[in-house]
Protein backbone atom coordinates (compact mmCIF):
# COMPACT_ATOMS: atom_id res chain seq x y z
CA UNK A 1 0.00 0.00 0.00
CA UNK A 2 1.50 3.22 -1.24
CA UNK A 3 2.12 6.01 1.57
CA UNK A 4 0.09 9.03 1.33
CA UNK A 5 1.34 12.38 3.07
CA UNK A 6 -0.12 15.54 3.85
CA UNK A 7 1.46 18.60 2.44
CA UNK A 8 2.07 19.65 6.49
CA UNK A 9 3.84 16.18 6.56
CA UNK A 10 5.94 16.75 3.48
CA UNK A 11 7.11 20.20 4.84
CA UNK A 12 8.24 18.89 8.17
CA UNK A 13 10.09 15.48 6.46
CA UNK A 14 11.67 18.47 4.32
CA UNK A 15 12.96 20.60 7.21
CA UNK A 16 14.50 17.55 8.74
CA UNK A 17 16.06 15.91 5.37
CA UNK A 18 17.56 19.26 4.45
CA UNK A 19 21.11 18.24 6.60
CA UNK A 20 20.85 14.72 5.21
CA UNK A 21 23.70 13.59 2.70
CA UNK A 22 22.65 11.68 0.00
CA UNK A 23 23.09 7.40 0.99
CA UNK A 24 22.06 5.79 -1.95
CA UNK A 25 23.56 6.97 -5.53
CA UNK A 26 22.08 5.37 -8.77
CA UNK A 27 24.48 4.89 -11.25
CA UNK A 28 24.87 4.30 -15.56
CA UNK A 29 23.04 1.32 -14.64
CA UNK A 30 19.65 2.46 -12.93
CA UNK A 31 17.66 0.69 -10.40
CA UNK A 32 18.59 -2.83 -9.77
CA UNK A 33 17.36 -5.38 -7.46
CA UNK A 34 21.22 -4.55 -5.53
CA UNK A 35 19.96 -0.94 -5.35
CA UNK A 36 16.88 -1.90 -4.07
CA UNK A 37 18.30 -4.07 -1.39
CA UNK A 38 19.83 -0.92 -0.33
CA UNK A 39 17.65 1.13 -0.27
CA UNK A 40 15.20 -0.93 1.80
CA UNK A 41 18.08 -1.45 4.46
CA UNK A 42 18.93 2.09 4.28
CA UNK A 43 14.97 3.12 4.78
CA UNK A 44 14.69 0.17 7.29
CA UNK A 45 17.69 2.22 9.33
CA UNK A 46 17.05 5.71 8.86
CA UNK A 47 13.18 5.88 7.83
CA UNK A 48 14.15 9.31 5.57
CA UNK A 49 17.05 9.08 2.70
CA UNK A 50 18.21 10.92 0.20
CA UNK A 51 19.02 9.64 -3.17
CA UNK A 52 21.13 11.01 -5.54
CA UNK A 53 20.57 10.32 -9.49
CA UNK A 54 23.07 10.30 -11.92
CA UNK A 55 21.20 10.28 -15.00
CA UNK A 56 22.01 12.74 -18.08
CA UNK A 57 18.14 13.99 -18.98
CA UNK A 58 14.93 14.77 -16.75
CA UNK A 59 13.06 11.99 -18.08
CA UNK A 60 15.36 9.19 -16.94
CA UNK A 61 15.82 10.62 -13.43
CA UNK A 62 12.34 11.03 -12.95
CA UNK A 63 11.60 7.18 -13.88
CA UNK A 64 14.73 6.13 -11.76
CA UNK A 65 12.66 8.03 -8.75
CA UNK A 66 9.62 6.67 -9.41
CA UNK A 67 11.07 2.73 -10.28
CA UNK A 68 12.70 3.30 -6.74
CA UNK A 69 10.26 4.72 -4.59
CA UNK A 70 7.62 1.97 -6.13
CA UNK A 71 10.40 -0.90 -4.93
CA UNK A 72 10.85 0.03 -1.87
CA UNK A 73 6.99 0.90 -0.88
CA UNK A 74 8.21 4.33 -0.15
CA UNK A 75 6.85 7.97 -0.23
CA UNK A 76 8.57 10.45 -2.74
CA UNK A 77 8.99 13.46 -0.44
CA UNK A 78 10.43 16.35 -2.83
CA UNK A 79 12.91 15.97 -5.70
CA UNK A 80 14.84 18.92 -6.75
CA UNK A 81 17.55 18.22 -9.67
CA UNK A 82 18.68 14.87 -9.29
CA UNK A 83 18.17 14.30 -5.32
CA UNK A 84 15.26 12.71 -4.24
CA UNK A 85 14.06 12.59 -0.60
CA UNK A 86 12.22 9.29 -0.17
CA UNK A 87 10.04 8.64 3.38
CA UNK A 88 9.12 5.08 4.44
CA UNK A 89 8.08 4.53 8.51
CA UNK A 90 9.45 1.75 10.69
CA UNK A 91 6.71 -1.06 10.96
CA UNK A 92 8.06 -1.15 14.83
CA UNK A 93 9.07 1.80 16.77
CA UNK A 94 9.25 4.20 14.23
CA UNK A 95 12.30 7.41 14.60
CA UNK A 96 10.06 10.15 12.61
CA UNK A 97 6.66 11.16 14.27
CA UNK A 98 5.17 13.23 11.77
CA UNK A 99 2.41 16.31 12.36
CA UNK A 100 -1.01 15.56 12.03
Amino acid sequence: MPITLASAQKRYLRGLAHELKPVILVGGKGVTDGLLAETTSALAIHELIKVKVAAEDREARDLAIATLAQGVDAALVTRIGNVAVLYRPRDEMPLIALPR
